[in-house]
């Protein structure tokens, strides 16, 4: 596997060249980080050594065409949703139907490019995870054909997030049959699996989506901000041709070398050998896995590469137990009043495998447990669409007490990274279950269409 955009880099470094060119710090911080010179090609209009690597990183995944991106899968997001709409002949106003555990840059993006979404209601119970059946898809699709309810016509597509930030992961094949048996196309943001195309045909290219994408630093040797655009061979003459000016409307014109180089190199490292260190690394976890529960403490089952422990179920929150690692040395990605998430790949040594271990033996969760902590119910309320997410986001808004918000217009996603699920979408009217969700997970202002 040919790595040329690293091979460049690395000769221009090598030359010693006098850099009358951006960046300003003339390769003194990074020598490796470069811009757009001669022979280096350029994102998104790549003609040179960018878009051969896309091609062997596209041969990688057996996709029928991929792009890069140095701005993460919020900007492939942003991208997938524009591809829909340049391709989109359809009738009435546009819109998607999805899962409600959708990332922020999704609402960003129906706010820029002025799409409604219908909400699937799903197996809920946690801001992060909304899990939807072929039969919800199939009986939500032939409700929009049959014009019931407010759904106009058939959806652009159907969105959904798999694996989600706890690891849940959809039954992708089952619904991508449902979407194609309907001439719509599934769309997927697989940001925490890139992965999976290397683990029993997981990834959503290999179960029958249409476009989707990946961020390739969540779970791959990429630096932050690498990520993958992917269009299925079966729909690439149909979608492909509006890739990259999607990527161009959203992306930045100075795209990181820095990133696209570690994207350039992961190609390599996905070619050789990638496959026995990932299938290693996987049942070293399940060890893990085996160990904590054999500890008494509570692991969530989902995608293989994640270890989610949940806290509530000995009566302490993610945040108590984030600290309690802190003092192993160890650090999780993300922690809320219910669990911990741990992310794991084939780069964890064998130390940090031991120092879970370690911890499991001694950790309060394996003492004598709490009262199991009560799970608050997410999305379990009525939701009203008071306007269109694009008039709610460009509306003058202001900022209110969360106390003093039901009933008032959302006019902003009020959610922190991680996990940017938003509660309340930009346009919807506040409920009281909203206001309670706020509070649950320590918001306490939001942002409110401003009343006239």
């Amino acid at each position: 596997m040919d790595t040329k955009v690293a091979d460049f880099v690395e000769d221009y470094v090598n030359k010693g060249m006098s850099r009358f060119h951006m960046p300003g710090h003339k390769g003194h911080v990074f020598s490796y980080d470069i811009t757009e010179i001669k022979g280096a090609d350029v994102l998104h209009l790549g003609t040179g050594i960018i878009k051969e690597s896309e091609k062997n990183a596209g041969m990688l995944f057996g996709s029928g065409a991929t792009h890069f991106s140095t701005e993460g899968s919020s900007h492939c997001i942003k991208a997938m949703l524009a591809i829909l709409k340049m391709e989109w002949g359809g009738k009435g106003r546009p819109f998607l139907m999805a899962a409600r555990n959708v990332h922020r840059s999704m609402v960003d993006a129906c706010a820029l490019l002025d799409l409604d979404v219908e909400f699937l209601k799903g197996l809920t119970g946690n801001l992060c995870s909304c899990k939807v059946t072929p039969k919800e898809v199939e009986q939500a699709l032939s409700a929009c054909v049959q014009g019931t309810g407010e759904k106009r016509g058939l959806p652009m597509a159907v969105y959904l997030t798999s694996p989600d930030y706890l690891g849940e992961i959809s039954d992708i094949s089952g619904i991508a049959k449902v979407c194609e048996q309907n001439g719509v196309p599934l769309v997927v943001d697989n940001a925490h699996g890139a992965y999976l195309h290397f683990y029993k045909g997981w990834h959503p290219l290999d179960q029958g989506a249409a476009i989707c994408c990946d961020s390739a630093h969540k779970t791959l040797p990429v630096l932050t901000g690498g990520a993958y655009l992917h269009i299925h061979r079966k729909y690439a003459e149909r979608f492909a041709p509006y890739a990259e000016q999607a990527l161009c409307l959203f992306g930045s014109t100075s795209p990181s070398y820095l990133v696209l180089d570690s994207l350039d190199l992961c190609n390599r490292y996905l070619a050789e050998g990638y496959k026995e260190r990932l299938e290693k690394c996987i049942e070293r976890v399940t060890e893990v896995k085996a160990r904590l529960k054999g500890r008494g403490i509570f692991i969530r089952e989902g995608e293989p590469l994640k270890i989610v422990i949940k806290t509530a179920e000995c009566g302490y929150s993610g945040e108590e137990i984030a600290e309690e690692l802190r003092k192993f040395h160890m650090e999780c990605e993300y922690a809320d009043r219910e669990q911990v998430v741990l992310m794991v790949t084939p780069e964890n040594t064998e130390e940090d495998f031991k120092r879970l271990e370690i911890w499991a033996d001694r950790s309060v969760l394996s003492g004598k447990k709490r009262k199991k902590m009560e799970c608050y119910p997410f999305f379990d309320w009525e939701t009203e669409r008071a306007m269109s997410i694009r008039s709610a986001v460009f509306s003058r808004s202001e900022v209110v007490p969360v106390t003093e918000a039901a009933g008032r217009v959302c006019a902003a996603e009020t959610v922190s990274c991680p996990p940017a699920v938003p509660i309340a979408i930009c346009g919807e009217r506040i409920s009281d279950g909203m206001v309670h969700a706020f509070l649950a997970c320590g918001i306490t202002k939001v942002s409110v269409v401003m009343d006239l």
